[in-house]
């Protein structure tokens, strides 16, 4: 077997007016991140995980923000896209661990629904699935609620 690991980093501004998507979920807020797509941190975080883990580059040498194409994207679609090249078809995701860091909103309630729709979307089980959330202790933007940032390991492998 061989094996891959990457590392996968995302922030975004919360803004009002703006849907909070995370993980391909809506989750209830009064505000959402700012972002060229729906600004879901989360997945972007997944999707440059598996891009590092591979050497592809990373979200943005994909899916440019100054391409028009790409204003308003669907994360789920942006992920689905790196996931049927063939250059990355021919792995396997074993597990993930990802890592939210936000003041507001709460996200434990929210949990099990990200962790299934990760695992949904990357074919996997959720046990293999971690998703945990963070605050920043009232420091910096973070802290103030200003924004919202996003880690993820990914472990890939594939039969040799």
């Amino acid at each position: 077997m061989e094996f891959r690991i990457g590392q996968g980093y995302d922030i975004h501004r919360l803004v009002e007016g703006r849907e909070l998507w995370l993980g391909g979920i809506r989750i209830p807020s009064s505000r959402g991140l700012l972002g060229h797509s729906d600004g879901d941190a989360l997945l972007h975080a997944v999707t440059d995980a598996i891009l590092g883990a591979l050497s592809l580059g990373d979200i943005g040498m994909w899916f440019s923000d100054r391409d028009p194409r790409w204003a308003g994207a669907d994360s789920k679609d942006l992920l689905g896209r790196v996931l049927s090249d063939e250059r990355v078809r021919r792995w396997s995701v074993v597990n993930i661990d990802c890592t939210i860091v936000t003041e507001e909103p709460k996200l434990s309630p929210h949990r099990d629904a990200l962790v299934g729709s990760l695992a949904g979307l990357l074919g996997i089980s959720v046990e293999c699935v971690s998703v945990k959330s963070k605050t920043h202790e009232k420091l910096d933007s973070l802290g103030r609620g200003e924004a919202l940032e996003a880690h993820c390991i990914v472990l890939l492998s594939r039969g040799v």
